[in-house]
């Protein structure tokens, strides 16, 4: 494990491996280093590149600085991006896309930007969150109730009240327990993206580096949506889609994908993966 400070004196664990350039992963709502998609996503890219996965703040081994905004997340990207000397490559999924193209807009270094599925309602095609769903989930922090701050985001994300109940009696529900109190950093992130208004050219008009947005082909419409016109928006995006992927996506599938689209200067179009050029 290593450490590196935020601007606000936040300690960031990160682990680096591989060789190449450097590529910063960005994990969504509730994952971390040991606890996510991630690590089995950095192992297939540590041929070609300079892995820089971490732990968010609040997460893992990563300390954590009250009071919480997207401005201090994005500085411990920052701080990444200057250990790795020569600027970065970004990827992010889920809530932790949003969080990269954050990045992306505010800070030098960033060479190019991989998204995966951000959660982005702008029309009719998805129901905005409802406008106290951030104030109920930071009141059930504050009180303690995790399991209830849990039951409500994973409600509201779409996850059968089922497999809810089954996952309390599995050994990660108690992982979930014990990140889930940076729940509402997450939904800060996105609390515009998910109000039902319209993607704004102006606000990500300084993304103006190489941007990839991907969508699993048999995940939701909206999100097949929100994701080909997000790369409409973006000054310089390409669009793909992953045949038989959902939000679960593979790292075999996706992986090959990042390659080539961080390494090449061409469109991404291979392994039978959908493309346009917006």
């Amino acid at each position: 494990m290593n450490i590196v400070r935020s601007n606000d004196g936040t300690s960031i664990a990160f682990s680096r491996s591989g060789k190449g350039p450097a590529l910063v992963l960005v994990d969504g709502a509730l994952c971390h280093r040991k606890f996510g998609p991630m690590a089995g996503i950095a192992k297939l890219l540590e041929p070609h590149f300079t892995v820089f996965a971490f732990d968010r703040r609040g997460r893992g081994e990563s300390t954590d600085t009250r009071p919480y905004s997207v401005e201090r997340e994005v500085e411990d990207i920052a701080a990444l991006i200057e250990e790795a000397g020569e600027g970065a490559y970004l990827f992010g999924t889920s809530s932790g896309a949003a969080l990269a193209l954050e990045a992306a807009a505010r800070l030098k270094g960033v060479k190019k930007v991989a998204l995966y599925e951000a959660p982005f309602f702008f029309d009719d095609a998805h129901p905005p969150r409802p406008d106290d769903y951030l104030a109920k989930i930071t009141a059930l922090i504050a009180a303690d109730r995790r399991a209830d701050a849990l039951k409500l985001f994973m409600k509201t994300v779409g996850t059968p009240a089922i497999f809810i109940n089954m996952m309390r009696f599995t050994p990660a529900w108690g992982k979930l327990k014990r990140v889930a109190h940076t729940l509402p950093y997450d939904l800060t992130i996105v609390s515009d993206t998910e109000a039902g208004k319209p993607l704004s050219v102006e606000r990500w008009a300084s993304v103006t580096m190489p941007v990839l947005t991907a969508v699993g082909g048999k995940s939701p419409a909206w999100w097949q949506k929100a994701m080909k016109e997000l790369a409409d928006v973006l000054p310089n995006a390409q669009h793909v889609t992953l045949p038989g992927q959902t939000h679960m996506v593979k790292a075999s599938v996706l992986s090959p994908v990042l390659t080539e689209f961080f390494a090449n200067s061409t469109a991404v179009g291979a392994n039978g993966v959908a493309y346009h050029a917006s």
